[in-house]
Parts: C-alpha cells; structure tokens; sequence
C-alpha cells in the first residue's frame, strides 16, 4: 500500500480575468514572470523544496501551456515512479461528466486521485501566487496544534482586508471567526487561500457539500467546518507574498525583482526555484546597445537601449528602440526606432518599426477600466503592432492589427482593440 504523511493538490485552473488580453489564450499560472519562469513555478518549487514530492495539478481552462510546461515534472524533480506530479483535469464519469465549478468541488472531483495515497494531511495551494513558503513548518505547526484545518493567514492593510477571506483569532491563533471578503472585516489577518487539512475532515467536508452549486473553500468548505466546532488554526505568514491577479500587481512583481535589494530574490541558494528551461542559445548585447538595471532572458538580443524592464527568452530588440519599465515575455520581437514605456507586452508579439507605446496622458479605459489601469499598455500573445503608430496608456490590443484599425495612426489612452476571435 502506497502512503503519503501528505500530498499536495494545486488548484491552477483559473482563467485570470483581471488580467486580460494576458490570459485571453493561457491559463494564469501559466502566464510568464520574471524574464524566466512561468507563476505555476513558485508553488511547484515551494512543495519540492518542503519535502513534498506528491502534487496533482487541476487545470481547466486553457489548458495546453501548462500541460506542457510541467511535462512529467522533472525540472522540479517530481518525475516519480509514486508520486511525483500529476496532471488532473476534469474528465468523463460513468455518470455525468462535468467542469470544476469551484475550488472544493474541483478538490472533490479528485477523492480518488488522494485516496490512492492514503495520506493524513492535504496541502491545498492556488497556482497564481508568488512566493516562498516552507509548507512543512506549516504542517508542524498544525500538527502542535492538533489542528484540523489550517489556514495560512499574512496581515495586509485594514483598508484592503475587505477582498480576502479574514480570521479572526484568539490568543493561542485559533480562529473564532472567519469572514469571505467582509464589508467591515474586524481583522486584518487575510487568508492567503493555502490550507493543510487532516485528512479525514477535508474527505467529510468534501463529500457533505458535494451537492453544493460552485463548492468554494473560503465560502463553504471552511464555514462548515468551523459550524461542525472542527479545530481551525491561523499560521500567520510575514515573507512575500504576491496575488498577481490583476495587470498592476503583476507589473509591480516583475519591477521588484531589479530593485538594487530586491524585496523577493530570485538569486538564493537554499530556495531554488525551477523550472522548465528550453535549450537555447546565451543572450546577445550588440556593441551600441545599452542596458540598466534589467532581467534578460537566454537566447535574446538586444541590439537597442533598454532601462529598468524584464526582458523574457528569445527576444529581439533591434537598433533604435528605448524600452522603459516594461516586460517583455518570450518570443517577441521589438522592430527599429521603437519606444516603449510601461508596457506589458505578451509572447510571440510582434511590433513594428517607429512604433511608440505608452504615450500622452492618461484616460480611463473605454470598455474595461476595471482591468486596464495604472497606466500600462498591455499587448496579448501572437498580436502584431503595425508600423507608424502610436498608442496611449491604459490600453489593450489583441490579433494582427493593420494600419486601418488605428485612425490617423494612433490608439488613444484608453482604447482597445481586439480583433475577431480574440476576446
């Protein structure tokens, strides 16, 4: 009989709406970060790094970048004969085939998946964080609790307390409350959505609520356990943490990773965090090309002068271009005397010569202010820039565009354009 002390399950299927053109055809934890890795690397690293060597991925929605970046998990050393990494999308039963419709019920979907290891205690993680986290200090301390759920809690500003599962406790850290996104939270100790269950009661849980519409983990897996006096403890976390869920946190992150000191850093030793590498020739800086205080990918060339941005694999950037607090993801290529300021440009884009990104002054978003914000301009994946234009800020552009979609040859603040098929 196999057993494991404890098994992950990552939940990395969401669509990350709040990111836009960004994930309109790749799935969130799939979306690139940091010039390198892709968002689902950060947990993967995390479990292989705490000991943990058995991890099912639950993937939905497009789900074929993800699929073939974690491969058979070697980079993370989960390529095991038991264990190891799995895949779990939804599948056909002999009863009803259905989608994941929620956290738990996607969870609940997979009982069988976990019962095979017969584990004491599940590690349950989303796929679209960055940081670094030791799971198994977390799991002794449910253990000296005697717990049977525990939450990983980290304080975040009264002010934004209000958009996260919030904790109350008591002295010894046992929860007495727990509110989904209170309009008055009474605390600030935010659930960062990674919990350790004891076995037994996430298996009772899951199958009591497994007729429950959109079964959630924050809205009705842990309320019923604290209703049915389950044990339920908040490990509080201080490290970094980063919800890259919308375009300005997920600016913000890449842009922290070049500070002089920076505030997560990719560079340590004992927390190695891996991922799938292509086999790609080294980067290329041209004689005149001049770089500050960048991240460049392997196999890039940079033939212009970039300051202050996050270069990806694979890039061309040709002479004349000035690329300024951007990221640049894999596979793009920026042509001639091109300007580009604070932009987020997707994989495989292609812009044009005397192109400039990022110019004027700021206006709201005419269709999706909620997403498109802070000032960037956001290109999705396989998109083409035309030469000759101009686009302002707060703005979105996805599909091969010609020169007839920018009127007078420019796309001003706040305009998108999204072409047949890209939505």
């Amino acid at each position: 009989m196999i057993k494991k002390e404890m098994i992950a399950m990552l939940l990395a299927g969401g669509q990350g709406s709040r990111l836009g053109v960004l994930t309109s055809k790749v799935a969130k934890p799939a979306v690139a970060f940091g010039g390198k890795y892709r968002i689902i690397d950060f947990p993967l690293s995390n479990c292989i790094n705490s000991g943990i060597d058995t991890v099912g991925v639950l993937t939905q929605y497009q789900p074929l970048r993800l699929n073939t970046h974690i491969g058979i998990g070697i980079p993370w050393d989960l390529d095991r004969n038991v264990g190891g990494v799995s895949v779990l999308p939804p599948y056909e039963k002999s009863q009803n085939s259905e989608w994941y419709t929620g956290t738990a019920n996607a969870i609940y979907q997979n009982l069988e998946y976990m019962e095979q290891y017969h584990p004491e205690y599940v590690l349950i993680l989303s796929g679209d964080h960055i940081y670094k986290m030791d799971y198994k200090i977390m799991l002794d301390y449910h253990k000296a609790n005697n717990a049977d759920i525990t939450i990983a809690a980290m304080p975040v500003p009264m002010e934004e307390a209000s958009r996260f599962g919030v904790v109350v406790t008591d002295q010894d850290n046992k929860i007495t409350e727990f509110e989904e996104k209170p309009e008055h939270p009474k605390s600030n100790l935010a659930s960062m959505g990674i919990y350790i269950f004891s076995w037994k009661v996430l298996k009772e849980a899951l199958v009591k609520l497994k007729d429950q519409q959109e079964c959630d983990f924050g809205k009705h897996v842990i309320p019923y356990c604290f209703n049915n006096n389950k044990r339920i403890f908040a490990y509080e976390y201080n490290g970094y943490w980063k919800d890259v869920g919308t375009l300005s946190s997920y600016w913000e992150a890449n842009m922290e990773l070049i500070d002089i000191i920076p505030v997560f850093n990719l560079y340590e030793e004992f927390w190695k965090i891996y991922t799938k590498t292509d086999t790609i020739p080294p980067q290329y800086i041209a004689k005149d090309a001049y770089i500050e205080k960048s991240i460049i990918g392997d196999g890039t060339e940079v033939y212009g002068r970039v300051f202050n941005s996050v270069i990806g694999s694979g890039v061309v950037i040709e002479e004349g271009c000035v690329i300024r607090d951007s990221i640049i993801m894999n596979n793009s290529h920026i042509k001639k005397n091109t300007t580009i300021t604070k932009s987020i440009i997707a994989e495989d884009v292609t812009i044009g010569e005397n192109v400039e990104l990022g110019v004027g002054e700021e206006a709201e978003n005419v269709k999706f202010p909620k997403i498109y914000n802070s000032g960037l301009v956001t290109i999705g994946e396989w998109s083409v820039v035309p030469d000759n234009v101009k686009v302002g800020k707060n703005t979105a552009i996805s599909g091969e565009t010609t020169l007839q979609d920018y009127p007078n040859g420019e796309l001003p603040g706040g305009g998108i354009i999204i072409k047949a098929g890209d939505n």
